[in-house]
């Protein structure tokens, strides 16, 4: 891949670790402020980490199976837990305790996204469902099936009123959130490696996909998603996208053990994070979260650590006019 000939405006520095997991750890979170964010391992812990005053953390709860995806929903003080047995358990973060279990899917939670508007939260399984719930109450609205095979990652297309879910046999499929009927089967990663996360641009300009193929697609969603661009981005599969704050820049995580940094506006790399040169991780990268807090990146993966980035522009300064 052609380098970009802009690779050295940012600068990262690796400021903190985090440890005390004694799994691999799957998924990351964001909290009630922004120095504060949640993470869930193989361990079957949840535990809340503090930017601010690493490595202080405190414990969440402790489940009887694996946590796999986690959605904290500020409006209610609620963190909820997707398993490795298809539950999902409601943790009510104000009175530090769970007050209920949904047990509507059998296999893997994969993830689990809020729509805030419509006060509802989907839910992907490894059984090849999708459910959609209400917040308030926690009543059944839909659960949906167009295949037997893992639904991976889903997103949400704001100005569009549509949802991109990525699939084990290696299609997109794009569904309208109001009715949750499928407009539209996505076809440009390999057949049957698994779609395993997708992420619209903040704009809603385009949508990015990546999958156990290594390859990060690039979809054109005002011409009908084709795809735009098709980048060999990583030795193996790329499990997290995540853009920064401003949608400037966003990062891909992979099995190959590296976080990249790109530029969103020209889809070009600038940096791969390794464990080598930077101190990265030495397993699989699983999920990385972009948090307000000082523009830090987190990353998290198999070797049980959760590692802070700062991310800064960087200016060189010319030498001073010589008079």
């Amino acid at each position: 891949m052609k380098k970009s000939k802009n690779i050295d405006r940012i600068r990262v520095t690796k400021i903190a670790q985090f440890e005390g997991h004694k799994g691999a750890i799957y998924t990351l979170e964001h909290a009630a402020e922004s120095h504060l964010f949640f993470s869930g391992s193989y361990d079957s812990m949840v535990v809340e980490w503090n930017l601010a005053n690493p490595p202080q953390n405190r414990a969440i709860a402790k489940l009887p199976e694996k946590a796999f995806a986690l959605k904290y929903i500020p409006e209610k003080q609620l963190l909820l837990v997707g398993t490795y047995t298809g539950g999902i358990h409601v943790i009510d973060l104000v009175n530090n305790k769970e007050i209920k279990l949904l047990q509507l899917h059998q296999s893997i939670i994969f993830d689990i996204q809020y729509v805030v508007d419509k006060e509802w939260f989907f839910v992907l399984s490894a059984d090849g469902a999708f459910s959609v719930w209400k917040i308030d109450g926690f009543d059944l609205v839909t659960t949906q099936r167009f295949g037997n095979y893992k639904m991976r990652s889903i997103d949400f297309c704001k100005k569009r009123n549509e949802a991109a879910i990525g699939y084990g046999d290696g299609t997109i499929r794009i569904i309208d959130i109001d009715t949750f009927k499928e407009k539209g089967i996505k076809r440009g990663h390999m057949e049957e490696y698994s779609v395993t996360t997708v992420k619209y641009h903040p704009s809603g300009t385009f949508l990015l996909s990546g999958s156990r193929d290594a390859h990060l697609n690039l979809w054109d969603i005002d011409n009908d998603y084709q795809l735009a661009q098709r980048i060999p981005a990583h030795n193996y599969a790329i499990y997290s996208i995540v853009f920064s704050p401003d949608g400037n820049y966003f990062a891909t995580g992979s099995r190959d053990k590296t976080v990249k940094i790109w530029d969103a506006n020209e889809v070009k790399l600038l940096l791969t994070l390794n464990s080598e040169k930077h101190g990265g991780h030495t397993h699989s990268v699983n999920k990385l979260m972009w948090c307000n807090y000082k523009n830090y990146l987190i990353s998290t993966g198999d070797d049980c650590t959760i590692k802070v980035w700062e991310i800064s522009d960087k200016i060189d300064k010319l030498p001073p006019t010589k008079r």
